[in-house]
Order: structure tokens, then sequence, then C-alpha cells
């Protein structure tokens, strides 16, 4: 009998404030629970899908234009391409994360779609590969193909974006001491409307100021010198403008910075935000103020997180796992 998989894919942090589009973190919360979305896999007579989770009825009813969906047909047409058999399966999506909240939903969605079709059929595709694909599916959420989401939601940890086919991130150092208190507020912000509020060009000091950042940032991070690395951790090209659509920005960051956090900042196009502390005691009093003061709604919450080395997790599914 054929295999039943689950395929666990962590929230993430896009851009992490000073690497627009060529940055991106995996996120746990401390306490051991998981943030992410989770797809099902299990032998079937026909492709079908179902959506299950806190966050089903915010995506569209009809499953055809689920990306999950789209994720199984376009596997499909590459294992085509390259000579191999697939049958149908049965795959269950579990929506655990907000759509449009910045903490990488949508990725997390194609990621554990993508790692349970590849596992599901003995790894046909590459890592690499594997991340083109995702890369390709998440462009036709966002409007652009970019990895910062899909590739630290897969591979865990921190990673650049190399811009090359192969390899197409590197993974950078991690500070054990450094916990994230994040907070959703609830409302929904879409990547292609956080885009379009982005200006098409920034000024040559605006570009200078980017790239000697990030500069900065991935050695301070290999030298461990990680006092300079949070210093240069500020978004000059995208908050500027972005947190003009996150109600309680401003307040938010105050607070956070009055508690002495070395950074706060946007997680992706928003509305969730993060920052950046020392201990988890001052991330858990941060989220505290974040859970009180920056929610907007019933949708809205808070975690006290650090970045995974691991990212997706494929594991057996059996009669005991969570419906």
């Amino acid at each position: 009998m054929k295999k039943a998989l689950r395929a666990y894919a962590p929230a993430s942090i896009g851009n992490v404030s000073l690497g627009f589009d060529v940055l991106g973190a995996a996120l746990a919360p401390i306490n051991g629970s998981r943030l992410g979305d989770e797809v099902d896999i299990c032998a079937a007579d026909a492709f079908s899908l179902t959506v299950k989770g806190p966050f089903a009825h915010k995506l569209p009813g009809d499953v055809d234009s689920n990306i999950v969906t789209k994720c199984y047909y376009y596997f499909c047409e590459q294992m085509e391409l390259t000579g191999r058999a697939v049958s149908p399966v049965a795959l269950t999506l579990h929506k655990n994360l907000p759509i449009g909240s910045g903490l990488g939903s949508s990725a997390s969605s194609i990621v554990a779609a993508f790692a349970a079709l590849n596992d599901y059929f003995d790894a046909p595709f590459s890592e690499d590969t594997l991340l083109h694909m995702m890369g390709e599916l998440e462009g036709q959420i966002s409007g652009s193909i970019h990895y910062d989401n899909v590739a630290p939601c897969y591979q865990g940890g921190m990673t650049l974006m190399t811009g090359a086919k192969e390899p197409v991130t590197l993974s950078l150092p991690l500070n054990p001491n450094w916990y994230y208190a994040i907070c959703y507020s609830g409302i929904s912000v879409s990547t292609a409307q956080a885009r379009d509020i982005l200006p098409k060009q920034v000024d040559m000091a605006t570009a200078l100021t980017f790239g000697r950042q990030l500069g900065v940032f991935v050695h301070a991070l290999h030298t461990e010198n990680f006092d300079l690395a949070a210093s240069v951790m500020k978004d000059v090209i995208a908050e500027p403008y972005r947190k003009s659509l996150l109600p309680g920005f401003d307040d938010a960051r105050a607070f956070s910075e009055s508690e002495g956090a070395l950074a706060f900042g946007i997680s992706g196009s928003g509305p969730t935000v993060f920052a950046v502390c020392n201990s988890s005691e001052q991330a858990a009093r941060i989220a505290r103020y974040l859970n009180d003061n920056y929610i907007q709604n019933q949708d809205g919450f808070s975690h006290v997180c650090q970045i995974p080395k691991s990212g997706t997790v494929v594991s057996p599914l059996t009669e005991h796992s969570d419906a």
C-alpha cells in the first residue's frame, strides 16, 4: 500500500528588514507549537483537495483555484517532462496561517505541497529544482518570482538569495541568543498591494545604503559580531512606504525600542511585525505589548520565536495523526 505523508512548512519572515527580496528567515515558536501550514498526501483513484484549518474559510471555495491544486498539476507537468510516472493522490491542506499576514502564508502552502509530492513520489527533484518550482508558483500569487519566503520555509534558517540558477540560496549563520517577538495584527495586506505602494526606482543614496547594510550584515554574522549585525537591520526600501498600511506601527516600534529591542521591522509585506531581542524575557514583554496594543481583531496573535535550523518536515501520516 502506498505511503501516506504529512508535510509541515513553517512561517517565515521575508526581507528581514534590510534584505528586500533577497533575505528570509524561518520561524519556530519557542513553546514548541507549530506555526505553519501542513499538507497531507495519500493514494486515491482521482485527484482531490480538501481544505481544513482555522483560516480555510478565507480561501476561495473553488478548489481548482487553490494554489495547492495548481502545485499538484505543475508537479505533474514537470514529472511528465522528465519521463516520470504520476498516480492520482488525495491532498489535504491544513490552512493554519492567515492569508495576507506577512508570515509567508502562500509560501507555506506551496512549500508543504511540493515537499509532500516530492517525497511521496520518491524524491525525483533536487532541492534547487524544487525551489525554482516553488518560486514559480509563489510568483503567480505575488506577481513576481522571489524566494525570500519559500527558501527559508523549505530549507530553514536564514537564507540569502543568490540570483543564480543554482545554488538558489546560501545559508547564513544564526545567533542562538536572538529571539523574535512577532505579532500578526489580524488585518490582511496583499503582497501585490504592498508592492504597488513602493516606488519603481530608488535614489542613489538609498541604493548605496541598502547595499552597505546587507554587506555589513552578512559579514557580521559570519564573524559573530552580532551587535554590528543588529545595528544595520533597518529597512530603507519598503518600510517608509508600507508602514502607512499598518495601524499602530509607529507606537509598536517606539515601545519595542524603549524595551531595548535590537531591531524592529515589518515581516514581509506586513501587517505582521517583529522585534529582535537579546533574551526570551525581553521578547515576551514586547510580545505582550503587541498582543494588547497592535492586534486589531480576533484573528491576531503573537509569539516568541527563534529561527530554526531545519525547515519543512515530511513525516508518515498515521491513523493517530490529528485531523
